[in-house]
């Protein structure tokens, strides 16, 4: 109940049976373009007969790439060189637009040191795809909210505000 008006909350995450396992020894997609511990979470608001759903999905950074646990706290990340990531990737992102239609694609990882090839290499491929359908924004969360500065958030807020509301 807010300000006297009861309405029901629901939130529902749903985690694919494909390419689950544990961080580290599974990242990236498959060939079918099933991301790595891909999971679709679901609110949905339900009010004096009325009812309006938002789903957020995750995954694994959508091309061929892993990292590999070793003696560091955190693994480099490898950008396989032998295969055409364009593929599943394309797959991935049709499969997302036939479930969920439009995409915003807000990528969080760091956008220098290990992690920087991986946000590059996002950002390139969501280009050559050119698809209206997906949009891309890159926010490098540990630096804009280092030192537990989570007002720093609404940097990321505001250029998802126009394609929130749509």
């Amino acid at each position: 109940s807010i300000n006297g008006k009861c309405f029901d909350w629901l939130l529902v995450s749903r985690r694919s049976c494909f390419r689950a396992g544990v961080r580290y020894y599974v990242r990236g997609i498959d060939s079918e373009g099933h991301a790595a511990n891909f999971v679709e979470t679901e609110q949905i608001v339900h009010y004096k007969g009325s009812k309006a759903s938002f789903v957020q999905t995750r995954g694994s950074i959508p091309f061929f790439w892993s990292q590999r646990p070793n003696l560091k706290y955190k693994p480099k990340p490898q950008i396989s060189k032998s295969v055409n990531h364009m593929d599943g990737f394309q797959r991935h992102f049709d499969s997302q637009i036939i479930s969920y239609g439009k995409q915003m694609i807000v990528n969080l990882v760091n956008q220098k040191g290990s992690e920087k090839p991986l946000e590059q290499t996002f950002s390139k491929m969501v280009n050559s795809m050119a698809n209206g359908m997906v949009r891309y924004v890159a926010f490098d969360f540990h630096k804009e909210c280092s030192q537990m500065r989570w007002d720093r958030l609404q940097i990321l807020m505001d250029q998802l505000a126009e394609q929130q509301d749509e």
